[in-house]
């Protein structure tokens, strides 16, 4: 090249030293090459973008598992990535070798990697071989901690036996890699196979039930807790004439036998063969020893895990009732999600009760019946054994014909009685709903010990909180008294009682978890079952009666929920709905005017679709003067009917507040200072039409308003 003239191209530089450039953003999982990688890799001598799975297709599954823990390493230690990837071409032939060196970043905010660099064709000796290790020796050590980095923090993730074996199958060692594995246990005095891999099905039957003395390498390895290494087929024969039959037919030259020990104690074998010789160096005994201790522990949690859930999970089926068949003109269904951790046993539980006078229809379906729901305190074996015992007593005193209330007072002195111990800090309470359900007519008769209130879902989507009467937690106050609220399931309407984990759950509390819930309620469409699904799907995902894995172990808490849906009638065959009407029922007593904001509470819920927000405003206002007026003018309780009746756009609500008070309220002109006597005043201005209706022994104030029409 003459001076003066301008440099070629980098590019071109490259090409003409057979070196080609890539980028790869795992951002957008995407590959680009220039014309020289892309020969490199086996394509048409083109720049290329490729994906992903493209690019990987043409690498080594080995090489690609390598490639990530390399990058990781580097990014950590700021230094470049440099690794060896055998090409393969569509027969999954390895073509050539070439070696990757690049500056990897790591972006936080989109938690991806970036990767500039080159590939250049390398001569690559045979794997395993003296020359084969002594071209990776400079990488030995990076690649090492690398391997042993990711193979750990898999195999800590793995959290079953069937993924531990999965990701011990996975496993690329660095400069050597088995292509066969096989994982030993130990029942009694025999061997038995927990997985393996690289090998045909059924070629582990002869390897099956191996008694501890067979003079075999893994019988040996797990007898005397040393790790037995085989470098070539002749040590083999040589070592263990009687069972090299077994092993010669699978066509390896070096296998590596360790013992799986979990606190002194042999539980296993671990087999990693070989289809070229391996020395066993010290280095790669360094390795072999540390992949072989951290299976071992992720096989101990494993285990240990799977056993626990498997108890947990007998012990909640055996606690847990089945509905049941069906009851005509009523669906239930319900769901219980265990907290992750530990034995996944809570002390939530739902249960359903045929009641006496009923209890042979009650199993056609015909007679009344109790769906109760509970919570006790703490999430051990001792709430779980709590809460078995709370259920045989609930069922003990409803089957005797006990109403709600004294359901509840006899369960709350039980659990007093076996809970407080002078000598025991340990008192554990529980709090319960209690509904008996009177099938024929939807009758519900609700008792609630410091529960949360039941839901309604109104046919149109409408969810109200129907607030109950209530008392303490069971087990706290022996003499506590359960007052009994009764209302009706009109037909369409479903009845949700849950524990808290299910609004709760997540991080929510009680506002924002039952906003979520709301939300789920609202916007179902299908059956009963299937909504049990949804609900539980918006806390955890896909649901299950016995939810295992990742899920699980993000739960705070137990999860139990039980729906009671009112068919509507059918006639001709066919389900007929009645013209859409909501309709709200509550009693607001004397000592109780704390009642009136919840009033106004459900009067937004059943308005909150109404299209006008001022006639919702001067609902709520009208509402809470009503009610105000009977508690401050005289000495009776009031009881609050609201409904809104018509097609949207045309609907009319109406509100009636009535009372056993004689006197008739009449309208006033208070002054400016007065500070009462405006009630009647707000509600001519403010209500559509409006009226007393005299009762003979009480009377009713109601008022109307008409939803305006909108739209063009």
């Amino acid at each position: 090249m003459r001076t003066g003239e301008p440099l070629p191209a980098v590019g071109d530089v490259l090409a003409a030293l057979a070196t080609g450039l890539w980028h790869w953003d795992t951002a957008t999982g995407l590959v680009a090459v220039d014309a020289e990688a892309a020969r490199l890799l086996g394509l048409p001598a083109e720049r290329a973008t490729l994906t992903e799975a493209q690019a990987r297709a043409r690498i080594h599954p080995v090489d690609w598992v390598e490639i990530t823990g390399v990058v990781q390493l580097a990014v950590a230690e700021g230094t470049l990535a440099e690794v060896r990837i055998r090409v393969m071409d569509e027969r999954g032939r390895i073509v050539r070798v070439v070696r990757s060196r690049s500056k990897p970043s790591f972006d936080p905010v989109k938690k991806a990697y970036e990767l500039i660099g080159t590939l250049q064709e390398v001569t690559e000796p045979i794997p395993g071989s003296p020359a084969g290790r002594s071209a990776v020796t400079g990488d030995w050590r990076r690649s090492r901690e690398a391997f042993l980095l990711d193979a750990g923090r898999a195999l800590a993730e793995a959290r079953s036996t069937t993924e531990v074996l999965r990701v011990a199958a996975g496993l690329s060692m660095p400069g050597f890699s088995p292509d066969g594995l096989a994982v030993f246990g130990v029942e009694g005095d025999r061997l038995t196979i927990i997985g393996h891999h690289g090998q045909r099905p059924g070629d582990e039957d002869p390897f099956r039930h191996m008694a501890l003395e067979t003079d075999y390498p893994a019988a040996e390895a797990v007898r005397t807790g040393r790790a037995v290494y085989l470098s070539s087929p002749e040590q083999y024969r040589s070592r263990y004439p009687l069972t090299w039959p077994l092993a010669e037919h699978f066509h390896r030259q070096s296998w590596a036998f360790l013992p799986l020990t979990v606190q002194g104690r042999p539980m296993g074998a671990w087999m990693a063969a070989f289809t070229y010789p391996v020395a066993f160096t010290p280095d790669e005994r360094s390795v072999l020893t540390t992949v072989a201790r951290m299976l071992a522990q992720a096989l101990s949690r494993a285990g240990t895990a799977e056993t626990e859930r498997e108890l947990s999970e007998g012990l909640q089926r055996a606690m847990l009732p089945t509905l049941g068949p069906g009851i005509p003109g009523m669906d239930v269904a319900a769901r219980y999600i265990p907290t992750g951790g530990g034995l996944q046993v809570g002390g939530d539980w739902y249960d359903m009760i045929p009641l006496p006078g009923g209890t042979s229809r009650a199993r056609a379906g015909g007679g009344r019946f109790a769906l109760v729901i509970g919570d006790v305190q703490g999430h051990d074996v001792r709430a779980a054994g709590l809460m078995g015992q709370l259920r045989i007593a609930l069922r003990a005193y409803a089957s005797e014909g006990h109403r709600p209330d004294a359901v509840l007072s006899r369960v709350s002195r039980f659990l007093h009685g076996i809970t407080t111990d002078p000598a025991s800090d340990d008192l554990r309470f529980a709090t319960c709903l209690y509904v008996e359900v009177d099938p024929r007519n939807g009758v519900l008769q609700v008792a609630r010990a410091g529960h949360p209130d039941p839901v309604i879902r109104m046919p149109d989507g409408t969810v109200l909180l129907r607030p109950t009467a209530g008392g303490l937690p069971l087990g706290i106050d022996p003499d506590a008294d359960y007052p009994t609220t009764r209302f009706t399931l009109e037909p369409g309407e479903t009845l949700m009682i849950c524990t808290d984990g299910l609004i709760e759950t997540g991080g929510h509390d009680l506002e924002t978890g039952w906003q979520r819930i709301r939300t789920t309620l609202e916007r179902h469409t299908g059956s009963t079952e299937e909504l049990a699904d949804a609900l539980v799907q918006a806390v955890h995902g896909p649901s299950s009666h016995h939810t295992t894995g990742p899920l699980a172990d993000r739960r705070e808490d137990d999860i139990a929920v039980l729906l009671l849906g009112r068919r509507c009638e059918a006639r001709g065959g066919t389900v007929t709905f009645r013209p859409e009407v909501r309709r709200t029922l509550l009693t607001v007593a004397q000592a109780e005017p704390e009642r009136v904001s919840v009033a106004r509470q459900q009067m937004r819920e059943l308005l909150h679709d109404w299209a006008s927000g001022e006639q919702v405003d001067s609902a709520v206002l009208l509402l809470s003067e009503m009610l105000t007026n009977v508690l401050v003018h005289t000495d009776t309780d009031a009881l609050l009917l609201a409904e809104v009746a018509g097609e949207e756009g045309e609907r009319r609500l109406r509100v009636e507040v009535s009372d056993s008070g004689d006197d008739l309220p009449h309208k006033r002109r208070p002054g400016e200072l007065a500070s009462s006597g405006r009630g009647l005043v707000l509600i001519e201005l403010l209500a559509d039409a409006w009226g007393v209706d005299p009762r003979g022994h009480g009377k009713t104030i109601w008022f109307e308003l008409y939803e305006p029409v909108t739209g063009p």
